[in-house]
Formats: C-alpha cells, sequence, structure tokens
C-alpha cells in the first residue's frame, strides 16, 4: 500500500514497537521535525507518566493524552505517539488529518519479551487487564486507525525505518 504523503508521519503501535527510536531515525534521514507525544504529555503535566498514571488516574492520563494531541499543530514532522493515543477517537481523527499514520505492528511474543515493568514504564493497563488483553485489545484499534501497517518481527530498525520512508512514498537521501 503505497501513499505519497508530504506533511506529518504519525507513528503508532504498542510500548515497544519503536515508535520513538524509529521516529528520531526517520525525521534525521527524511529532513523532518521529531515530535514525540508522551515527552509532551509529561511537559504539559509536569510528571512522568507512570506518576501520571499513579497519581491522576488512567481517566486523567487517557484525557490529557487526547487533549495533547488534539492539539498538536506540526508539519512536516514525524510523530511518536504513546500506546494508548488509540483509545481517544478524538485524538486519531485529528492525527489522521495532518497526516499519514503508520503502525508500527510487532507480535505478542516480541512484546512480552520487549516489555519487562509495564507499570514502571507507564503503559496504560485497566484494572485487572492483562499485557496479553491489552495487546489483542489495541491491535483492534490500530489497524482500525492506521493508514499504513509495517510488520516489523524480525528486523532491525534500519529496515522498519527503510519501509516507512518507502510506504509513504518518501526515498532516502543515498
Amino acid at each position: 500500500m503505497n501513499k505519497e504523503v508530504s506533511g506529518n508521519i504519525v507513528l503508532i503501535g504498542m510500548p515497544t514497537s519503536g515508535k520513538s527510536t524509529a521516529g528520531v531515525i526517520l525525521a534525521k534521514i527524511l529532513g523532518l521535525d521529531f515530535v514525540d507525544t508522551d515527552l509532551l504529555l509529561q511537559k504539559r503535566t509536569g510528571k512522568k507518566l507512570k506518576d501520571i498514571l499513579s497519581e491522576d488516574g488512567l481517566e486523567t492520563f487517557l484525557k490529557t493524552e487526547e487533549e495533547v494531541c488534539r492539539s498538536l499543530a506540526v508539519s512536516d514532522a514525524v510523530v511518536a505517539t504513546g500506546g494508548s493515543v488509540v483509545y481517544g477517537a478524538g485524538a486519531m481523527e485529528h492525527l489522521k488529518r495532518i497526516g499519514t499514520v503508520v503502525y508500527l505492528k510487532i507480535d505478542f511474543a516480541t512484546l512480552k519479551e520487549r516489555l519487562h515493568n509495564a507499570r514502571q514504564r507507564g503503559v496504560v493497563l485497566k484494572e485487572g487487564q492483562s499485557i496479553e488483553d491489552l495487546f489483542w485489545e489495541r491491535t483492534a484499534l490500530y489497524e482500525r486507525y492506521a493508514d499504513i501497517i509495517i510488520a516489523e518481527n524480525g528486523q532491525g530498525i534500519e529496515e522498519t525505518v527503510e519501509k516507512i520512508a518507502e510506504s509513504v512514498g518518501r526515498r532516502q537521501e543515498p
């Protein structure tokens, strides 16, 4: 699925899927700005993600995350979102309006291998929700909102970045 785009590239996916890492490299290669919405959320609240969740609760976290993403006004940028952004329909509608949404897809085994402490990392988990439940719940949402899906399993960050650039119709400078 090739889609020519000028403007923003919005990365969505599970925690540890490489949104921020790939985003920084992609931005450098394509000469774009880089924005990490998790960092914007931390800046707005003055707290780490895990502290927002533990002190303010899940609903406040998700509401604030949606507000941050809905108010995002950037152009020619790679935007790495928090994994829970897909819970905010308004945020996702805005992100789709301002860019091409690319889902960095990992399988459950890869998530389990990479994600060692979900709470410490600030992963949004509902009361009693397992990582596997979270995975399947979010996978459906990521697929719903994605313009492009990049399967990452078995490839390094360079291959992921190359696939993203090709999929959005932008070639890397040699």
